[in-house]
């Protein structure tokens, strides 16, 4: 049975569109209907705009030693709620329940850290020229926010814009995902009973490019933070342009994994699959494109197809499930296309390449070697189980194919030796870059890409300041 009952949350009180539209929740999985997503209308998405606006006056005023009581209660009903939070984010996404546990620990450790930081949101003192004045520059929330997320971490995403906003003294109207929107509802609630005050935390569903178009349209969000793709985030952003609102925008990556003869070839296999195959691929930092050097791409083929076949794929909820199923039907025609395209331009299937049952969204964990530059798959991202694997000579040749596209959000690097790694960290032109091990996105870490992936960072004390405005006060004979 799903957990959670999904509504609109608006001014404080959870309730259904005044309109009565709603849109059917899928489970991945197996297909069935979950529950019925409420739309807000024109009206709803007026009233959540208007009390946000309220909302913030009364939690900026509010000191941020209170306002970290209030996230360090909800951090602890999230905690004591983690089983039917995991539950219902595998029952709507798909991905293996003992993920969903690891990522609700995570907003566990978000709201914390943003809950923390936002005490310590410093300003300072600028010694003056004038004899006798005062020069203060000061931090202060930037106003009402507003964000709207993807489908593929139903918690981190959601958690990341919440509890930044209001750990910086912000309030927030988000758009969960329609495909997975009972994670957000679930620690919405959390933040409610902790005792937020109305008007803070705003909830809504609907058509995305409405409620885009309506919220965006507003005067009174001052920023907007979203991750989903590049086509969406540049449409949001121009939308934002009229109101000249501050954006962050996390976009898709096309992860360069880079292995070298020098590294530990086993860890590198163990590191690298195990990422790959988290969350069916379904993750704007999986590694996507891997260039693998010559002496020791035999092997790394070989090893990689291993571990790929090893995958137990399957229901979330059933014990033992490594890799769950795609979104959504229309992932698994995209896969066919990329691995068709991929054999077109001479790549070699090793394992997969195909879908799994006539049940669920499931796609088997795939491997393509000898894969060419030109190909559909080295040029954009798959967001799916398929992993191609290409060959590379030298030092400057995988340098130049890593950062051949306008992509720049993750890159991994296997290497034993330091000094080539340093090298591949100044020379890679992207965000994030993980030497020998994949854990590029902590609380307390800024976490972003450049280029095509974005700009802006969440994370670490970049992503409280991004909700943050600055301030400067001069005063003399006071």
């Amino acid at each position: 049975m799903y957990p959670e009952k999904i509504e609109l949350l608006i001014n404080g009180k959870w309730r259904e569109g005044s309109e009565g539209k709603t849109e059917p929740l899928i489970n991945p999985a197996t297909e069935e209907v979950l529950a019925d997503v409420p739309h807000a209308s024109p009206a709803d998405l007026e009233e959540a705009l208007q009390t946000s606006k309220e909302g913030f006056k009364v939690w900026r005023a509010t000191p941020p030693l209170q306002r970290q009581a209030i996230m360090e209660k909800a951090a602890r009903l999230m905690e004591d709620r983690v089983d039917d939070i995991a539950r219902t984010l595998t029952l709507e996404m798909g991905k293996p329940y003992g993920e969903s546990k690891i990522e609700v620990g995570f907003v566990v450790d978000v709201t914390r850290w943003y809950a923390e930081e936002g005490k310590r949101a410093y300003g300072r003192i600028v010694p003056a020229r004038i004899p006798g004045a005062r020069q203060m520059v000061m931090k202060e929330p930037v106003g009402p926010a507003c964000a709207f997320v993807a489908w593929n971490f139903p918690g981190t995403n959601v958690i990341r814009k919440v509890a930044g906003a209001l750990g910086a003294g912000c309030s927030m109207l988000i758009k969960p995902s329609e495909e997975t929107p009972g994670t957000a509802v679930a620690i919405a609630r959390c933040f409610q009973d902790a005792g937020l005050p109305p008007g803070v935390l705003n909830v809504v569903f609907g058509v995305p490019d409405e409620v885009s178009r309506h919220v965006l349209g507003s005067w009174i969000p001052r920023k907007v933070s979203f991750t989903g793709s590049i086509p969406v985030g540049k449409h949001l952003q121009k939308l934002s342009a009229e109101t000249l609102k501050r954006c962050t925008m996390e976009l898709g990556g096309h992860s360069p994994v880079i292995v070298f003869d020098d590294a530990d070839v086993e860890k590198a296999l163990n590191t690298a699959a195990g990422f790959k195959f988290r969350n069916a691929g379904q993750v704007c930092i999986s590694p996507t494109r891997f260039y693998v050097q010559d002496k020791t791409y035999k092997s790394f083929v070989e090893g990689f197809t291993e571990r790929a076949n090893a995958i137990k794929v399957g229901n979330g909820m059933d014990d033992g499930v490594q890799m769950g199923p795609l979104i959504a039907d229309r992932r698994l025609g995209v896969m066919d296309a990329f691995v068709a395209d991929a054999r077109d331009c001479g790549g070699r299937v090793t394992t997969g390449g195909e879908r799994m049952g006539n049940q669920g969204y499931f796609y088997a964990p795939t491997v393509i070697a000898d894969v060419p530059d030109e190909a559909k798959i080295m040029n954009d991202e798959p967001f799916g189980p398929v992993a191609p694997i290409t060959p590379f000579n030298t030092f400057d040749e995988v340098v130049e194919r890593a950062n051949s596209l306008p992509f720049g959000l993750a890159s991994y690097v296997f290497t034993s030796d330091g000094g080539k790694a340093a090298k591949m960290e100044d020379a890679l032109d992207v965000g994030l870059v993980g030497v020998n091990h994949p854990f590029v996105a902590m609380p307390e870490t800024p976490f972003g890409g450049v280029n095509e992936s974005g700009y802006g960072s969440e994370g670490g004390i970049e992503g409280l300041d991004a909700f943050l405005r600055t301030k400067f006060v001069t005063e003399v004979g006071v």
